[in-house]
């Protein structure tokens, strides 16, 4: 199959690159639309408590956390209870209330001076404000509010946050941050890929297959947004990833191609060739990246599925780039790939590089190696043994930036988290309800309980509401009520977790959910916890199985399994320390909350394994071809390493330019994926491929190519081989196509 359409492609060269030319064309008009369509949210589990009590919550009492806060300090030394201060804070009030969608806009000074509500201090006050739509109409009004109530008069200074303004600004962030990553990344990635071709117009071939990955991949993330939610951090990933396989994929094409050139063929042959060999390392490379991604899609929130969605498009436009767009690239090109050279190095003799030597060095000594490099991934590893999981707040923010500097005042002068409340609610209320009230106040860690019938402190019922209508908004139409839990702890910390768990314990009169920011915590944890399994065993499953298809073998897939996740535990434990327990979090620019993302080391592992999967083939399938050449273990590894050696560590090195790139965000779980997959990468193209691969086959010896009887003749039927018995190999009969000299410079790699 890939004989024919290489051969294809090579002949309808121009016609090949006109249809990608024009597709390319209305994917971009088509793509640009991605990012109006794209959400922030999608961190919750939609079948969740917590999610169906937010509904209820809504829907039954008109209810819910603010979506905007406004902190209101009083200037010139005054107090928030002066009277000017408390009409101007007032007007306010009911200001906002007059604005489109704004169903709920009350205060300190409306509610009858609540003194949650006002700051330590007695300067400061919060206006609470809702806004009705959906999250996409909140984000849109959230935004064109936050200006115009930003302000500074002759006795109020107004500053604005709360959830939806937080996350607004989380968005807006991260568009200007992957503007920056972009201008970054490409000028870096172009300068280095010259470097590594040591031609401008090779250089180019990466960049050209990457343009046409995140283009199209923007395409199928507007269709894809049409018709489900869609989050918006995917379109970093579809950045980075999409350049980072184009590089990758292209370097293994454009090397092959040089290298068959260097034997004799003519550049049309190379070219077929190339894709044979190096082509299907490439298919099936990009099989296990998208079964590693796709595993994503058993997760229920939105956030985590939309990782899928971008990383099973990129993934295959980056092959379909690099085994139809690229060979007709080259075969248009010849002779001119090779033009602007600006370096000439001689290509080493065979056992000759640093990579043979290496490899050979380490397979002296193979148990002292693997002993020695898996202690030290196994010491970095442990720290991830103390990770803690939490949800992003406003603290994921630079300290720049409005919406956190509000938060930040809020965390530090107000005694409850007013704005952060647990809802305890019960659609059909009955039985003792002012006990239960009663019951939950006196917990560890609440500060307040209000209700129907009043706020209750410690166990007491301190302020009756009977006649309040302050009070009226806990008793919904059809008889059901809810009660707002008022935590003195943070909300999505441990302490917010241990306090659900608490309330959620506490006998009920009547069946109750319970949500809100703590409560969403603990759920999407729980549900993301019970998916693992599953997610993991989609992952192993699928990888051996590619792996056994291209190798025939039952220890090569274990091995490799075993290695990622040795590799990975490393890259986490360093996660860990970094971002967890905040060591440099000063030269970084983040604020350590002692606890990482839930969802960014699941999405981390499933890329990162996928990436160490790509670079395994890669290596593998030249062991293997060397292997069916009639070479030893020793020698078909050394040989392997030593001419995907350079390849695989200028790939990685590339591929880590372009996550340090997107390690600049001033958001904490896109810096934190930036560092990690950039750590992830270069520890396994170093410690895993030079060092633990040679060392594992090395005494494995010919086992490592072993099946059982049944599944030999399984993989004899159904696998794949690394080009095995090309037609035209000049090793194993005559060339269909008599060998010219290659041009000048192209045996320079």
């Amino acid at each position: 199959m890939l004989e024919r359409l290489a051969r294809f492609v090579v002949r309808r060269r121009r016609a090949v690159l006109v249809v990608s030319g024009l597709t390319l064309v209305a994917a971009g008009v088509f793509g640009a639309g991605v990012f109006g369509a794209v959400k922030a949210g999608g961190f919750q589990d939609p079948a969740a408590e917590s999610t169906r009590a937010a509904r209820l919550v809504e829907e039954q009492f008109g209810q819910g956390d603010p979506d905007l806060v406004l902190l209101v300090t009083a200037k010139d030394g005054r107090k928030v209870d002066d009277p000017a201060v408390a009409t101007a804070g007032a007007a306010l009030t009911a200001e906002l209330s007059r604005e489109a969608d704004v169903v709920q806009s009350v205060s300190y000074w409306t509610l009858g001076s609540p003194p949650p509500l006002r700051s330590g201090g007695g300067d400061r006050a919060l206006v609470l404000a809702r806004i009705a739509g959906d999250d996409d109409h909140v984000d849109e009004r959230v935004h064109e509010l936050v200006g115009p109530y930003t302000r500074s008069d002759g006795l109020l200074r107004v500053e604005v946050t709360g959830f939806a303004a937080v996350f607004n600004q989380v968005g807006t962030q991260i568009e200007s941050d992957l503007a920056r990553a972009e201008s970054l990344a490409f000028p870096l990635t172009g300068i280095a890929l010259v470097l590594v071709f040591g031609s401008v117009v090779a250089a180019g071939m990466p960049l050209a297959v990457g343009v046409l990955s995140i283009i199209s991949t923007f395409a199928v993330l507007h269709a894809i947004a049409l018709v489900t939610d869609v989050s918006i951090f995917s379109i970093n990933l579809t950045t980075g990833l999409g350049l980072g396989l184009a590089i990758d994929y292209s370097l293994f094409i454009v090397n092959r191609v040089r290298e068959e050139r260097r034997k004799g063929y003519s550049n049309d042959e190379a070219v077929v060739r190339s894709v044979l060999t190096a082509g299907r390392t490439v298919l099936f490379s990009a099989l296990t990246v998208a079964a590693s991604l796709a595993a994503l899609l058993v997760f229920p929130l939105y956030f985590l599925r939309s990782f899928a969605y971008a990383g099973i498009a990129v993934v295959a436009a980056a092959a379909v780039g690099a085994l139809v767009v690229l060979p007709a690239l080259l075969a248009a090109l010849g002779d001119n790939l090779e033009r602007f050279r600006i370096l000439h190095r001689e290509p080493k003799l065979d056992g000759a590089g640093f990579w043979h030597r290496t490899a050979t060095m380490v397979m002296r000594r193979p148990v002292l190696v693997a002993l020695s490099v898996g202690a030290l991934l196994v010491a970095l590893g442990l720290p991830f043994a103390g990770v803690r999981f939490g949800l992003p707040d406003d603290r994921v923010l630079p300290t720049t930036a409005s919406t956190r500097q509000a938060s930040d005042v809020l965390r530090r002068e107000f005694p409850s988290r007013d704005t952060a409340s647990l809802s305890v609610v019960a659609p059909t209320a009955s039985g003792d309800l002012d006990g239960y009230a009663t019951a939950l106040s006196g917990l560890p860690g609440v500060a307040r309980v209000d209700g129907p019938k009043g706020s209750y402190i410690g166990g007491q019922l301190v302020v009756a509401g009977q006649g309040n209508p302050l009070y009226q908004r806990f008793a919904g139409p059809a008889g059901g009520v809810y009660l707002a839990v008022v935590p003195s702890v943070e909300p999505l910390s441990g302490e917010g977790e241990r306090l659900v768990r608490a309330v959620r314990a506490v006998p009920a009169p009547a069946d109750v959910l319970v949500t809100g920011q703590s409560a969403m915590l603990v759920d999407s944890k729980a549900s993301l916890v019970a998916k693992l399994p599953l997610a993991a065993g989609i992952i192993a499953g699928i990888t051996f199985l590619v792996l056994f298809l291209m190798f025939g073998s039952l220890l090569v897939p274990a091995k490799a399994v075993v290695l990622n996740l040795l590799s990975l535990t490393a890259t986490f434990g360093a996660m860990v320390v970094i971002f967890q327990d905040g060591w440099g979090a000063d030269l970084l620019g983040f604020t350590a909350t002692g606890a990482l993302d839930t969802t960014t080391p699941i999405l981390m592992f499933c890329v990162a394994f996928g990436l160490s999967m790509d670079y395994e083939v890669f290596l593998l399938s030249r062991i293997k071809e060397e292997h069916d050449k009639g070479a030893g273990t020793v020698e078909s590894v050394a040989r392997g390493l030593e001419r995907t050696g350079r390849i695989v560590t200028a790939a990685a090195a590339l591929l880590a330019i372009v996550f340090l790139a997107f390690a600049t965000s001033g958001i904490t779980f896109i810096k934190l994926f930036g560092i990690g997959l950039t750590l992830a990468v270069l520890m396994d193209a170093t410690l895993i491929r030079a060092a633990l691969v040679p060392a594992f086959m090395r005494l494995a010896g010919e086992a490592n190519w072993w099946a059982p009887g049944p599944l030999r003749r399984l993989h004899d039927r159904f696998g794949f081989t690394e080009g095995g018995s090309l037609p035209d190999d000049p090793e194993n009969g005559a060339p269909l196509a008599p060998p010219v000299p290659p041009p000048v410079g192209v045996g320079s790699r």
